[in-house]
């Protein structure tokens, strides 16, 4: 009887040793290391660096060039329509400089520029680069002689207005634009058909209202008399025709 109870007793504290006792900890499983993961964070890192390094270097490798503030015409200079601005140094572009625009403002347009050009050499060369044939007309118009908003690369006809009973001075004209269809100022008809305008001077901030608009025109060369003659007598009107 002893011999069994010491039996059983001896069973139970087997069967409680089993089982840890209480306010032990289950033991962790070593954690796994990812030196694939570290070594990529670390190559992250550097490349961020790296990057952020050319950066840097990239915006110090800058030049000052010359943009255009306005269109130009072909023929015409920059004159004071020009500021600077800072691009990415390119070789193989031929900028000008923002240090060389005084000679630049020497040389003329070969072909029209527009306004927020960053202008390289080639688009200039020295002396007049008007096409054959062509001439420049400059006319000084009062309010009424030409539209509201006109600039330079619209297309414009040209009349002549006011005292034209001189017989001379009729004939003069229309003998002077003989080579042009249309261009005789006679009976209403134009001196010229269609012409460009090369430039007109922004006279806005004038407070003066009856200040003349200075304009330049590009006329076939054979018209260029005729249409000189009428702005010299104040007798020039600009009208915008299709094609603008």
């Amino acid at each position: 009887m002893r011999i069994q109870e010491r039996t059983g007793a001896g069973n139970n504290r087997s069967a409680t040793s089993a089982h840890p006792a209480m306010g032990e900890r289950l033991p962790t499983p070593p954690r796994e290391r990812k030196p694939a993961l570290a070594a990529l964070a670390v190559l992250l890192v550097l490349v961020g660096a790296l990057g952020a390094t050319m950066l840097v270097l990239r915006a110090g490798d800058r030049v000052e060039v010359v943009k255009v503030t306005s269109d130009i015409q072909a023929g015409e200079s920059v004159g004071d329509h020009a500021t600077s601005v800072l691009v990415a140094d390119d070789p193989s572009i031929h900028y000008v400089p923002w240090e060389q625009v005084g000679q630049l403002k020497k040389l003329k347009a070969k072909s029209p520029i527009y306004k927020g050009t960053v202008v390289i050499g080639e688009m200039f060369a020295s002396g007049s680069a008007l096409p054959d044939g062509k001439a420049s007309v400059g006319v000084s118009l009062k309010e009424g002689q030409y539209p509201a908003g006109i600039k330079s690369g619209d297309t414009v006809a040209v009349y002549r207005v006011g005292d034209t009973g001189s017989g001379g001075s009729r004939s003069s004209a229309g003998s002077s634009n003989s080579s042009g269809p249309g261009a005789s100022g006679t009976d209403g008809a134009p001196l010229v058909e269609r012409a460009k305008v090369g430039s007109v001077q922004d006279h806005q901030d004038s407070t003066i209202s009856s200040t003349n608009l200075p304009v330049t025109l590009i006329v076939d060369s054979g018209q260029a008399a005729s249409v000189t003659q009428a702005a010299s007598a104040g007798q020039v009107a600009l009208v915008i025709v299709p094609g603008n």
